[in-house]
């Protein structure tokens, strides 16, 4: 089956954003959200944005996908203060990864701080093994990323 690809249009727009509270305990000695916690952003944005595509809390042992790759490019430093968005969307479905993209946003500039690329692969946690992932569960994503 050829990889499935979202059309132009679909491609700039964010469906998804949350605010990201920042703790004190996320900056460093310069006032900076350290790097290590972009990551624990995007990752409380991607289970955010699943539970929207899905209408509902995940329970995550019954997701067919799992994280393979991520990328993360630092674009600015995240100071005290700032208020950040977390924006995650979905680029593309082959037949067994999905691949989505997300960035923290100051939600006052615009000013993007960092950018986030997710491959994530089905699986089989029964057989513990790599899958096909179900038209059905491609489908509920492409109808989230069309509104």
């Amino acid at each position: 089956m050829p990889k499935i690809e979202l059309e132009l249009e679909q491609i700039h727009k964010y469906n998804h954003s949350m605010p990201i509270q920042i703790r004190f305990s996320d900056l460093d000695a310069l006032n900076h959200v350290n790097n290590s916690y972009h990551s624990q952003y995007f990752d409380v944005g991607r289970i955010n944005y699943f539970e929207a595509v899905m209408g509902s809390k995940v329970d995550w042992s019954k997701i067919m996908v799992v994280i393979v790759h991520i990328e993360i490019d630092f674009l600015s430093p995240i100071l005290q203060g700032d208020n950040i968005n977390v924006e995650t969307k979905l680029i593309s479905f082959g037949t067994k990864s999905m691949k989505m993209q997300q960035r923290l946003v100051d939600s006052q500039t615009g000013n993007v701080k960092s950018i986030c690329q997710t491959i994530l692969s089905g699986f089989d946690h029964l057989s513990n093994s790599s899958m096909v992932i179900p038209e059905e569960f491609k489908t509920i994503f492409f109808e989230f990323e069309k509104e």
